[in-house]
């Protein structure tokens, strides 16, 4: 499925494929490759300002631009960043998975940049946070820090406006489908506890628009509804509504 693996991909992926033995946490250098070539100064400045802390399911990190949280750095867990229309309408931008980084929540460092994101918790996780003062400060004296920041602000516009032309160009039943993979990807299963509300927070899109498509696809046998769940009973049906 190359397009739940784009999907998932949407944040930006370190290049750390080697999961920590154990469960051992992960060190702080783990998230930045270019770690080596700061100075034993700018490495104790990001090292002495990072405060890691686990949070629960539905904690609110990041409340828009006015509120500058700073670099987050997921060990392990699930963040969702989304946006919020004037009407109270969410659209999910991307999640955070283990060992992402989101800069969006520290966009004040960046002054012609203001993103009015929403981060919260969609489970447990354990994360790092530096705060954007001290993040700012390294990398204004660290080179190597200021292009691994542009390139990873680059990945993410990439991203961003790869999920508007998801929107603007495909129709809604292709990216209902692209979505529903998606989850069954992220929780390791065919049988979806989300809500039809829920569904349409992430896509953008009123519930009503929502419970139609779904009961068409139950029609078509591509999954099957109850109160709560949506279970997938033909992956391979939904797939091929992606690439007809």
């Amino acid at each position: 499925m190359a397009y739940v693996k784009n999907i998932i991909d949407i944040c930006h992926k370190l290049s750390y494929n080697k999961s920590t033995e154990g469960g051992a946490s992960l060190e702080l250098k783990e998230f930045f490759p270019v770690w080596r070539d700061l100075t034993p100064t700018q490495q104790e400045q990001l090292a002495g300002g990072a405060s890691k802390r686990t949070v629960q399911k539905g904690t609110v990190l990041h409340s828009g631009s006015l509120d500058c949280t700073g670099l987050i750095l997921v060990e392990c867990g699930q963040l969702r960043a989304y946006i919020l229309s004037d009407e109270g309408r969410e659209i999910t931008l991307y999640r955070l998975l283990d060992r992402d980084i989101c800069l969006f929540s520290a966009s004040c460092i960046m002054r012609s940049i203001q993103f009015e994101v929403m981060i919260t918790a969609e489970r447990e996780t354990t994360l790092w946070v530096i705060p954007s003062e001290v993040y700012k400060s390294a990398m204004e004296q660290s080179a190597p820090l200021a292009n691994f920041t542009n390139e990873v602000m680059a990945g993410r516009f990439s991203d961003v406006m790869w999920l508007l032309e998801q929107i603007l160009w495909k129709r809604f039943d292709q990216r209902l489908a692209g979505f529903l993979l998606e989850e069954s990807a992220l929780e390791g299963t065919n049988e979806l506890k989300i809500t039809h509300e829920a569904i349409g927070s992430h896509m953008g899109n009123p519930r009503e628009v929502v419970t139609r498509m779904l009961r068409y696809f139950q029609s078509e046998g591509l999954v099957k509804l109850s109160r709560g769940t949506v279970e997938i009973t033909d992956a391979n049906k939904l797939e091929q509504l992606l690439h007809p």
